[in-house]
């Protein structure tokens, strides 16, 4: 079967560093864009440091989201340094940054600087706040699940906010960049113009809300919190069984009804209280009990063989080990080996999750050492561009 890399000649100047901006580039990188990541020399990208855990080559944080990448160490505060750094940016076709709103424009590395010599370059600007009254305000993605309201639904009733458990509004965001990219880069091929795309973790965190941020604007409802409750659904929530609990989802009547069959209590599927959607939402603290009551006959394990096999939709809370091992037993094939630039497999990672026909021929480049392509970058950039294309296309 044909296989094909949908950013192959694209070169990404990734002047980004932590998650969101990483993410980012390592999506284009997956695509087959080749990106050459900017770092500071001696000490690199934030993230290099940030453990335990380490693996055997690095940080496990850093790894994450700079695979398929090649750095090159170069100083934004020495004067010759910082010429290869706008030859880059002149050069790329995109270039994605997270410094504070106003940083990149300093160094003459700004977006009208650089569209001025380089009309066709899509520039992605990421910042926590957005460039306006926002602009000075630090952006981590603790403070913005805080202030942006997704820590006041997250937790139980009662309970302390609790943050995700990941940096949720670091990868929505780095999402939310490729997006804007890939569109830009689309409307370039009709227009030839480039585009710069301002994104914040401000507005990716509040355009996530979704259901939640629409029952505020469209009905003035402010949600809180609910444990693993659903405002809108019952029952959408864990429930206790023998032997801890089971998520279950009932996303419709029917699917409701074949959960009461299931579970010896037929007659609740029709009882008035909570035939409906509806009106078990409005009676869930009289439904939940009973329905545990029918649980505590069986294990969690059990309860997600029969009630998948009924065709309600029900699994028991897995670790992520337990959950890569379940993708894998449905052939999701979430995993994928990463090789030095020896051919060396050197650890495993999670692999792009789009499926694609034709076959995504995705690179397998493990995660760069600090500088590990700074000569050859160097090398790259001091010689005229249209006497050697060969570093942006490999």
């Amino acid at each position: 079967m044909n296989s094909i890399r949908p950013l192959d000649g694209i070169i990404v100047a990734d002047f980004s560093r932590v998650l969101a901006g990483p993410l980012c580039t390592m999506t284009l990188a997956d695509l087959g864009a080749t990106v050459i990541k900017v770092e500071r020399p001696g000490a690199g990208d934030d993230t290099r440091s940030w453990g335990p855990p380490f693996s055997a080559t690095g940080s496990t944080y850093f790894e994450s989201v700079n695979r398929n990448k090649q750095s090159v160490a170069l100083d934004l505060g020495n004067p010759e340094d910082l010429v290869l750094a706008r030859e880059l940016a002149l050069r790329a076709d995109v270039l994605v940054e997270n410094f504070k709103p106003g940083g990149m424009a300093k160094l003459g590395l700004g977006y009208a600087e650089l569209t001025a010599e380089n009309p066709g370059l899509v520039y992605a600007s990421i910042s926590g706040f957005g460039s306006t009254g926002g602009a000075h305000l630090p952006g981590y993605d603790f403070i913005v699940q805080a202030l942006g309201g997704l820590m006041s639904i997250t937790g139980e009733a009662g309970a302390d906010p609790m943050k995700a458990g990941v940096a949720l509004v670091d990868v929505l965001t780095a999402k939310d960049a490729t997006i804007g990219v890939l569109a830009a880069l689309a409307a370039r091929n009709t227009s030839g113009a480039g585009a710069h795309i301002e994104v914040n973790l401000l507005s990716s965190l509040q355009g996530a809300l979704a259901n939640q941020a629409q029952a505020y604007l469209g009905a003035g409802k402010v949600a809180t919190r609910m444990g693993n409750a659903h405002p809108s659904i019952v029952p959408y929530q864990l429930l206790a069984c023998s032997d801890g609990s089971v998520a279950v989802a009932c996303g419709n009547d029917g699917q409701f009804a074949r959960l009461c069959a299931e579970v010896g209590e037929p007659q609740l599927s029709s009882d008035a209280r909570f035939a409906t959607n509806s009106a078990r939402v409005a009676n869930r603290e009289l439904l939940i009990p009973l329905l545990e009551e029918a649980l505590r006959a069986d294990s969690g394990a059990n309860w997600q063989a029969r009630f998948t096999g009924v065709q309600v939709p029900a699994g028991k809370v897995a670790g992520i080990d337990e959950g890569i091992g379940y993708a894998q037993s449905l052939g999701l094939d979430p995993v994928i080996e990463v090789q030095n630039a020896d051919g060396v497999v050197v650890g495993k990672q999670i692999r792009h999750p789009i499926s694609w026909t034709p076959r995504l021929d995705a690179p397998s480049m493990a995660p760069p050492q600090l500088g590990e392509h700074t000569d050859a970058v160097r090398a790259w950039l001091g010689t005229p561009a249209e006497q050697d294309p060969v570093l942006a296309r490999s």
